[in-house]
């Protein structure tokens, strides 16, 4: 009688206690909201760096042209397509080796 008082007394929310209308709710501890702010300050010094850009839209239109990169991915990307392919040849009796499970083995 005692421990069903006691495990009653605590009112606890219908369903899934974690989501819906009637949930329970968590506890927000000190080192929950230093968490957030220090997420907060990366985001604002994300933002400031997305708000003053270190090139000019007339830098960054010519900074690929002289590092040659696009000329690097063409040869890339043709090599990787080189390699895609060629496909390593396979035989029917290795796809079908694993079932000869019925024959016996010669003596």
């Amino acid at each position: 009688m005692r421990l069903t008082l006691a495990l009653l007394k605590k009112k606890m929310p219908n369903g899934y206690i974690w989501a819906g209308k009637h949930r329970l709710a968590h506890h927000v501890y000190p080192h929950n909201i230093e968490r957030m702010v220090t997420r907060l300050q990366i985001e604002e010094k994300n933002m400031l760096y997305l708000r003053h850009p270190y090139l000019t839209v007339d830098q960054e239109r010519g900074h690929a042209v002289a590092l040659s990169k696009h000329d690097d991915w063409i040869s890339r990307m043709n090599l990787y397509k080189a390699a895609v392919k060629v496909r390593p040849s396979v035989r029917l009796e290795d796809k079908f080796d694993k079932l000869r499970t019925t024959e016996s083995w010669e003596v």
